[in-house]
């Protein structure tokens, strides 16, 4: 399995493949305008024919603060190590970006643990609480949904 960078033509793909998954509050809404202006944060995984089977980009808060976002597999993909797969690239474009931490927020706790995240407190991250705030508020009494962080370098 190889993770590439998304490029141009991945923009209507990304946006389909993460909002597949907002009804049922796995993921937030993403616009084109949100992949096109971080394209460069978004990492895929391709089938055998360039068609985009999983993706998750970077979003910054600061310049020591990344959060993951957008994690997604195709149905059919799900269970091979895909989402695994693009958070150790994202991970290391982080690191490589010079972030100090990196954070996510998921109902996946298994997975986010598997990659030797931890469980943090939301209130860490003001700055997600607000952009929470102005996109959906009731993302934040989702009870079951926990904030994950890795100290990166």
């Amino acid at each position: 399995m190889k993770v590439s960078r998304a490029n141009e033509t991945d923009i209507q793909s990304l946006v389909a493949l993460n909002n597949k998954y907002v009804a049922q509050g796995l993921t937030l809404k993403r616009t084109e305008e949100f992949a096109y202006s971080h394209l460069a944060d978004y990492r895929v995984i391709r089938d055998a024919d360039g068609g985009v089977l999983a993706c998750a980009a970077l979003d910054e808060y600061s310049p020591t603060i990344v959060e993951l976002v957008s994690l997604a597999v195709t149905q059919d993909a799900q269970g091979l190590g895909y989402g695994k797969a693009l958070i150790k690239a994202l991970e290391k474009l982080a690191a490589k970006r010079g972030y100090e931490q990196i954070f996510a927020v998921s109902y996946s706790d298994e997975l986010f643990l598997s990659c030797g995240f931890e469980h943090a407190e939301l209130k860490q991250y003001p700055e997600k609480i607000a952009r929470y705030a102005k996109l959906d508020i009731s993302e934040l009494e989702v009870g079951e949904k926990h904030c994950f962080m890795k100290k990166l370098g």
